[in-house]
Order: structure tokens, then C-alpha cells, then sequence
């Protein structure tokens, strides 16, 4: 049976998405509903959604129609172990909008994740984060200069909001985007295991090999994709990352 929303939750807060997913298997447990939703402050080297950067590129639509949407198949998602995940681009650009959608999910029964950069870490209060259950964390590098020149903004934002996270205790997921003479450096890949260990609220690290299945979205924004000569990590250097985290404690896929 459809659920219906209290008639408590906030007023609707308009904002932009880019498209919906409404059977994911890899953005948190379960199957869920993954909202994308437009405008990211990153210009990582290897964006495979280029198309999500600019938030007016998008579609306007409201936090009500969003959970009118979400509120079809929140018995399924349940069902299903599964849950709400607010993707992008980068939710946290439109943290009014983001905070809205998440407490409609809440209201309707539902497990809540956040995947972010932590690059704008700060515009999440504390009233937005009691809304999420789990925060799939992007740390793209661990040296300044190194995340920098593969996103093009400061890493120390993103290990303060890690940092934030510990404190109030929100479990973790965090991401790895594994690219061949860019990320691979071991040195600073047991520096991030490290911070990562220290946290103590990761429950699993994801190694993501590398792939260049967005470079068709580069060329169709006439824009051009600078790693396009990079071959996908081999399965050992994979393993050896993973060996890396593996080594602190960590579960690392």
C-alpha cells in the first residue's frame, strides 16, 4: 500500500535533479531509489556525469513531487532492504532541497544515504545529518596537491567533514576511484587508510577501478577529456589497494 506523507513535514523546497534510478544496487545496501541531483563545486579529471556539474542544467522540480515519487516505492525499497541515496553531481550544492527530501524519506519509513564529496561538508547542519543513516564518502586523494590537481579544490574541507562524521558517529562508506599513475601512489594511499582506520565509523572501503564510461558525455558537451589514454588499474594494483585498507582493519572491496 502507497504511503502517504505526514502532514508535518516541512514546506515544499524547490531545487534541480538530474535524473532518477529507481532500481540501484550500488549506491548503499538494498535496492534503492538514487536521486541525481544537479550542480557539483568538483571538476574531478575522471567525472563520469559531467552533465550534473552545472545545477541549472537540470529539471526544477519541488521536495513535495520528489517524495510524491519516492513515496510509490517505499514499500518495495523496504521490502527490498534498501533505501533513499541522494547522488549527483553533488547534494549538498542544494542543502535546503537535500534536507527536505531527506526528512520526507525519514517520515516515510526509510533507510537514508548521502553521497558526497565532503567538500561542502559544512553546509550539512546537524539537523540535515540526524536525517541520514549512512554517507558514502568521495575521497578522491590524500595530499593537497594531488586533489587539487584531480578536482580542482581543497582536500581539507572534505577530512574535516570525515572528521564531523566521526564525532556524531555516522557510519561510513568510503569510495576510491583507482586511476593509474593518479591515485595510485602507495604512500599516500596508506596515508588515507590511515585517516580512514582512525575514524573509527567505516564499515567498508569501495577501490573503484577506473573506467571511461563517461568520456562519451565529455565529447557530447564539446568538451575535452584529458584521460583518455589511461587504461583501467590491472587487477593486482587493485588488489594491492585494497591489501592497503585491508592491512588497518578495514573491509575493502
Amino acid at each position: 500500500m502507497t504511503q502517504v506523507l505526514s502532514q508535518t513535514r516541512p514546506n515544499s523546497v524547490s531545487g534541480w535533479i538530474h535524473s532518477v534510478e529507481t532500481g540501484g544496487t550500488v549506491d548503499g545496501p538494498g535496492i534503492r531509489y538514487v536521486l541525481f541531483m544537479s550542480g557539483c563545486p568538483l571538476r574531478c579529471l575522471y567525472c563520469h556525469n559531467p552533465d550534473t556539474q552545472h545545477m541549472h542544467d537540470g529539471t526544477r522540480t519541488t521536495s513535495a513531487d520528489v517524495l510524491e515519487d519516492i513515496a510509490l516505492y517505499a514499500d518495495f525499497l523496504k521490502r527490498a532492504h534498501g533505501g533513499l541515496t541522494l547522488s549527483g553531481g553533488e547534494p549538498l550544492v542544494q542543502p535546503e532541497f537535500t534536507a527536505a527530501i531527506l526528512r520526507g524519506a525519514k517520515e516515510l519509513g526509510l533507510h537514508t544515504a548521502l553521497d558526497t564529496s565532503g567538500f561542502l561538508g559544512k553546509h550539512a547542519d546537524d539537523h540535515l545529518l540526524e536525517d541520514v543513516d549512512l554517507v558514502l564518502l568521495d575521497i578522491k586523494a590524500f595530499s593537497e596537491k594531488s586533489y587539487r590537481h584531480l578536482t580542482g579544490v581543497a582536500l581539507r574541507p572534505t577530512l574535516e567533514f570525515a572528521e564531523r562524521l566521526a564525532e556524531l558517529n555516522k557510519r561510513i562508506w568510503l569510495r576510491y576511484v583507482l586511476v593509474p599513475n593518479l591515485t595510485d601512489d602507495a604512500a599516500e594511499i596508506d596515508g588515507l587508510a590511515d585517516f580512514v582506520a582512525g575514524l573509527g565509523v567505516v564499515d567498508r572501503v569501495d577501490v573503484l577501478p577506473f573506467h571511461k564510461m563517461g568520456e562519451h558525455k565529455w565529447k557530447a558537451l564539446g568538451r575535452r577529456y584529458t584521460l583518455s589514454d589511461t587504461e583501467p588499474p590491472s587487477r593486482e594494483l587493485v588488489e594491492r589497494v585494497r591489501g592497503q585498507f585491508q592491512a588497518r582493519g578495514l573491509r575493502a572491496d
